[in-house]
């Protein structure tokens, strides 16, 4: 997998300036609220549009505004996860996971997809289930099972276990290392510990600009922009 970034978008307060690429592993955005980092994934998801710039997916180009290519959300290969569930709560367990599959999918083919994503996140058993039946931890395994479902490229986590205890986030902090192996997995989060425990590499943003991105450790323990050392200095104490 592969994801190529290079985008700028006026949104009044501030310009979004990103670029950055990254590969089978979990890239997290670092920084204070407001900063740019959900938008960002908003524009990969094609739910915001920037003024500027490039977005390649495995070589498919979603968004180049130069040459007049913007796919819809729909014809991106990528998985979008709000902190919200956003699960349809009329719907078993099994039906949401079902939800994004294409009607082009024949029935035979549905029913293995929705087995083996009920297994692969601990479901099994609780397919004819509804999500208010579910606990915290195991509905955000739901979302991230129905995203799955879709065979996204991309899967964007917007503080999706900002609502988690701690023993459901360390869960579904594992299930993300595991996931980074097979996707590119992009994490908004304003926790160090859990950009430290969980990705790969790490981008800090300030005020809509990608001040810095590397190898975590390294973005943590040498920092390159003094910007970036005031902030992590600044939470550490």
């Amino acid at each position: 997998m592969s994801l190529s970034v290079d985008i700028r978008k006026d949104f009044g307060s501030f310009t979004l300036d990103v670029a950055f690429e990254a590969g089978d592993e979990t890239l997290g955005f670092l920084g204070a609220s407001g900063c740019g980092k959900s938008l960002t994934l908003r524009c990969i998801a094609g739910i915001e549009t920037p003024d500027e710039g490039r977005i390649v997916v495995n070589g498919r180009v979603f968004f180049d505004a130069a040459a007049g290519v913007n796919l819809t959300p729909q014809e991106r290969k990528t998985a979008l996860l709000f902190q919200n569930y956003m699960l349809f709560p009329n719907l078993t367990v099994a039906d949401n996971i079902g939800a994004g599959i294409g009607r082009e999918v024949p029935r035979e083919e549905r029913a293995r997809i929705i087995s083996e994503e009920l297994e692969r996140f601990g479901l099994r058993g609780f397919g004819q289930r509804y999500p208010a039946q579910l606990s915290g931890g195991q509905q955000q395994r739901l979302c991230i099972a129905r995203a799955l479902a879709v065979q996204p490229e991309v899967l964007l986590l917007d503080e999706s276990t900002s609502a988690l205890d701690p023993i459901s986030t360390a869960k579904i902090e594992d299930l993300v290392t595991e996931l980074a192996s097979k996707y590119t997995v992009i994490m908004v989060t304003h926790n160090m510990l859990q950009a430290i425990r969980v990705s790969t590499k790490t981008a800090f943003f300030l005020l809509g600009e990608m001040v810095e991105a590397g190898d975590t450790d390294a973005l943590f323990t040498h920092p390159k922009d003094s910007r970036t050392a005031d902030y992590v200095s600044g939470r550490f104490g």
